[in-house]
Parts: C-alpha cells; structure tokens; sequence
C-alpha cells in the first residue's frame, strides 16, 4: 500500500492495523498483511474488510440519522457480495440452524451485526454515565464512547448500539436499536430540563453544601468556561453524587477558579485558613534550606511532591482529549531533554505490555483507574489514553502524567536527605 494511500484510509479512520494482542496470540495476524485489504464505494458510505478478525467485516455508514437508508444499503450489499461470491466458487455464507451466521468469536454469532448511532446526550450525561448504562441495558441498547469499545467517552456524544447478535434478526435488532436511540433522546429532553435545577447535595456537611446557594447556583449554572467548557454541575457533582466529601468541588481549567470565584474562593479560604487578601509565595530555591534531617534519625525513607498544570490546558476534570494529549506530546519532549540523573524512560498506559504493568505495580509506581472521586469528577474519561509515567533510571524520581493533576511530579530515596 502506497503512503499516500494509507494516510487517506487513516484520515478516514477506514483502516485497521495490526497490533492487537487477541488477535496475534490468536493466529489471526499469521502472514500479515498478506492477503487482507479494504474496499470502500466512492461515497464511503459503503466499506468491506476482507481478512481482518472476520472473513468480511460489511460495513453501511453515512452522516444523520438515516439508519433505514443506511440499512438499505447494507442489504443491497450484502447481496450482491454473496451474489459474487457463489457465481464465483458455488458457496455461501456460513449460516447454522442453531448459531446463525458463523464467526471466530461467539460473542458475534447469530446476525453478526452491530447497528449503531453517534448522538449527543448531554442530559444523559449530567444525569451519570452509569445511568445511561443501567437504562441502555433495560432498552437491550449497549452504550459506548465515539472511538469504539476500549476508546473511551468524550463529553456527551455516545455511540449506542443494540446489545444482542444472536436469537433476534437483523430486522428485529435495527428496530431495537431505532426505539431505543428515540426513547435515550425524549428522555434526554427531559433531563436537559433538570441540569439547571438547584441540586441536592449528598455530602451535607462539605463546604460545597455550605457555600453553594440557590441564589448562587441561579446566577452561574449557565457559565460555560472558555478553556474546557465547564460548568458549575460538573466542578460540584462529587458533592452531589457522594456523601463522603469535605470539600466537594474541583476546578475543570484556570477559568473555573475565575469564573466561579464566588464558589471557590470562601471555600478555599475556609479550607486553607486564609484571608481574602492573602497572596502566595512560591520559592524553589534549594539553596535556602539550611541543615538536614539528622542522620541518626530512624529515617526510612522521604518523598516530596508537587501538581503542576501548564497554562492553555484543562485540568483534568475539564480537560478535552486534545488537550490531553497535548500535554502529553508536551512531556515527552521534556522527558528527552533530561540528562545524568534525571535521564530515564517514559511508559505510557495505553498499551502497556503485561511485563512492564507488573513492574510498575511492584515498585509502587503505578496509578489505576477505579477512585469514584476521579469517576464521578470525569477525571477518568477517555481511560488510559494520554495517561503515563516517567522514572528516572535510579527510579528516584518520577512524574506521573494526567492522573488527578496535568503533571504529578514526585522526588525520592531511601533514607533522611531531604
């Protein structure tokens, strides 16, 4: 395949690759790329793999909601492919009385089809993606983020599609998945209506409960932030949707602490103990520290840590995909300009051989998924994507990128030299 070829397919996110680790430990990319390819219509609204996970892989796409056009086109195609392929060698497709059409993996048997819609549901996701999940699952619907199944949701937009291959038909599944796509939007409507109505705080007794009034969430709960499109929902969820919070509320961008200064500053104020007028000091300057732990102290260990975010970015709460892999891309030069001690390597999650994953767990080093503050807040949208760690070669210092903060960046060494 041509480069120019090939970048056109990638640009059109037409092409599949090798790489994938079910795939190669399976003997599916025995030969490759021997002997694969893709076909699509002048339109490209009408694909075919040929030799990927499948024998074919038939694929009906177009911009809209037109799914019975898109549908049409589909069995149009299929037809005539089949119409080929027994003109051609005399056979048809695997169809078995009890599995229906035949495939490598089970969990596609039966009509091997997957009838999808790419739409927005902001009230869905206000309401909690674990919601929408819950109520997909009672409409036979499976919820998915926009790049596919381990690709992650970014802001509202879901791909939802019907839950079931096998025991309905091709007809019955697209019907599903029409009614259901309906039901998620009349709902979504609805749910819209209640984003800017006063909440109901769980954690009665954080400092979000304190501070946020109904007087104040009137006057911002329709601010957007410039920088990551965020709201006042999205900095307090965590206070509206747990009960164990002191404070309740993280910033999504530098604008929310602007933005949403009559939230944030009493509230950090309290919480800090300081006053209105107070102005930080920051002073890195190592030379200043006079003396040291003494060395006769029982001292295992010390660490220190800081969070640092780079102007223009999203915190992570807020923070769009883009941005996120901007600051990644960002560290990764940086991470290439470290020299002598600081010099190391950079191990980004997605990805992550099972070799070097268990490694990082047994040095301690590794963050996960699965802390419902990080969940609730968004902080984990788009999971492991744009997420890794650098250490240092002595493994004394590290910087973890885009966990709870842009940057983590932590120093450390057995024993007392502070």
């Amino acid at each position: 395949m041509e480069e120019s070829v090939r970048q056109q397919l990638v640009d059109d996110h037409f092409l599949f690759m090798s790489g994938d680790a079910n795939l190669r430990i399976s003997g599916m990319e025995r030969d490759w790329p021997e002997g694969r390819g893709i076909f699509h219509n002048d339109d490209k609204t009408f694909l075919v793999w040929v030799n990927e996970e499948d024998q074919l892989r038939i694929i009906s796409m177009e911009k809209g909601g037109d799914v019975l056009g898109v549908f049409k086109r589909l069995a149009r195609g299929i037809q005539t492919v089949a119409d080929s392929v027994k003109g051609e060698c005399g056979k048809g497709f695997m169809l078995d009385e009890k599995y229906g059409y035949v495939h490598s993996c089970p969990s596609n048997l039966g009509t091997g089809m997957r009838a999808s819609v790419h739409i927005d549901l902001p009230g869905w996701t206000e309401h909690g993606v674990d919601k929408l999940k819950a109520r997909c699952e009672e409409l036979a619907l499976q919820p998915r983020g926009t790049r596919g199944e381990s690709g992650g949701q970014t802001g509202c937009t879901y791909d939802i599609s019907n839950k079931h291959r096998l025991g309905y038909s091709e007809v019955q599944l697209v019907q599903t998945m029409i009614d259901g796509v309906n039901k998620l939007y009349e709902e979504d409507l609805e749910l819209q209506k209640k984003i800017y109505e006063f909440p109901t705080f769980l954690s009665v007794n954080s400092l979000v409960a304190k501070y946020v009034t109904k007087e104040l969430w009137d006057k911002l709960c329709r601010h957007v932030t410039s920088t990551s499109g965020f709201t006042l929902r999205k900095a307090v969820i965590c206070a509206i949707e747990l009960d164990n919070q002191s404070n309740g509320v993280y910033a999504g961008d530098w604008d929310s602490y602007k933005d949403f200064a009559e939230v944030f500053d009493p509230l950090i104020q309290e919480y800090h103990g300081i006053k209105p007028d107070a102005k930080h000091t920051s002073d890195m300057d190592f030379s200043k520290i006079t003396g040291n732990v003494n060395p006769d102290a029982p001292v295992h260990s010390t660490r220190i840590r800081v969070g640092r975010s780079i102007d223009g970015y999203g915190l992570s709460p807020g923070i769009t995909r883009e941005q996120r892999l901007g600051v990644e891309n960002l560290m990764k030069s940086a991470f290439a300009t470290f020299k002598d001690d600081l010099s190391g390597n950079y191990f980004p999650l997605t990805g992550m051989e099972e070799s070097v994953r268990q490694k990082l767990v047994d040095d301690h080093f590794l963050f996960m998924s699965g802390d419902a503050n990080l969940r609730i807040s968004g902080m984990e949208r788009d999971w492991p994507e744009g997420r890794g760690i650098f250490h240092n070669d002595d493994k004394t210092f590290l910087v973890w990128v885009n966990e709870e903060d842009q940057l983590r960046i932590i120093s450390m060494e057995k024993g007392g030299d502070v």
